[in-house]
């Protein structure tokens, strides 16, 4: 089965080899017929903690590594 992948923003890196990233998604409600944006926060693995606050990063969906993390970084700015 294949991989999600997302990409967003790091809120926050003060996890121990965790950051957690922003992904927003636009879409048209159904019923209003307007443009929505909607967003949601992933905690994602970052082996080598080199990924900073403010930080567009890409994410992909892996096995559950903690309680919160089944997602980890694949790209960003810092590599």
């Amino acid at each position: 089965m294949p991989k999600r992948i997302l990409q967003g923003t790091v809120v926050s890196d003060k996890g121990d080899k965790t950051v957690v990233v922003n992904v927003e998604r636009r879409f048209t409600d159904p019923v209003m017929k307007k443009t929505v944006r909607k967003s949601k926060r992933y905690h994602a693995h970052d082996e080598s903690n080199d990924i900073k606050v403010g930080e567009m990063v890409t994410i992909r969906e892996c096995r559950p590594i903690s309680k919160l993390k089944s997602w980890e970084v694949v790209s960003g700015q810092g590599e």
